[in-house]
């Protein structure tokens, strides 16, 4: 179980104040334990791929992070030069305020900027930051992701205010149905969290608690 678990995890170090010591431990334990990805800030990639080099360890990345306000065309623009520097998913935050508009038609071509950014070069994931959303623009967002082309929906980044839940990711794993992908991050902090997210659709956890879930700890870490 433990190496299964660990297969669904995007190993997560994504606050500011990340160091470059803390980016070599965070590799060394993603190849421990056989994390499925390192998700790093854009400008740790180049060092994370040098680090996870011989391994089967993914580097992912994040786009338009944490508010998704930048404009798509910078959101390509960061996921062309991701995809450079050694990333092989990206992980984009939707424009939130526009979503809470109702600017439908801005989602959509927000979300295929990035995913023809990354078309045949990157798995693209968009996170829809579930805890600012209602029930209603959840559903529409997982909608637009997988009419825009996206390989997954993501709960959250982990830096607003709120994680993943169980009802969102049966929410989400319905809409989106069987072929798409659905990433619980944010409040994944131990392994019965994780396989609760497991059994309710996810197929993927975003956590900076992996050792501690894959042990079966429980950890204080806030995403």
């Amino acid at each position: 179980m433990t190496k299964n678990i660990a297969r669904t995890i995007d190993h997560t170090a994504l606050k500011a104040d990340t160091t470059k010591e803390q980016l070599i431990t965070l590799c060394k334990e993603a190849i421990e334990y056989g994390f499925y990805s390192v998700c790093v800030n854009p400008t740790w990639i180049e060092e994370a791929a040098t680090l996870l080099k011989g391994s089967d360890v993914k580097v992912c990345t994040v786009i338009g992070f944490p508010l998704g306000a930048s404009t798509s065309e910078v959101k390509a623009l960061e996921t062309k030069d991701a995809i450079e520097k050694g990333a092989t998913e990206v992980d984009m935050v939707i424009n939130i305020g526009k979503m809470k508009d109702g600017n439908h038609d801005a989602i959509e071509k927000d979300i295929q900027a990035v995913v023809q950014a990354a078309k045949g070069k990157a798995l693209v994931k968009v996170i829809i930051e579930t805890s600012l959303l209602t029930n209603d623009e959840k559903i529409i967002a997982c909608e637009l992701a997988v009419k825009a082309g996206t390989d997954y929906v993501k709960t959250s980044t982990g830096f607003s205010t709120g994680g993943a839940t169980v009802e969102d990711i049966k929410l989400m794993r319905n809409t989106v149905g069987p072929d798409i992908g659905v990433k619980a991050s944010g409040a994944v902090r131990d392994r019965e969290t994780a396989l609760a997210m497991i059994d309710a659709g996810a197929t993927r956890i975003g956590a900076s608690a992996s050792v501690a879930i894959v042990k079966g700890e429980k950890s204080n870490s806030d995403y």
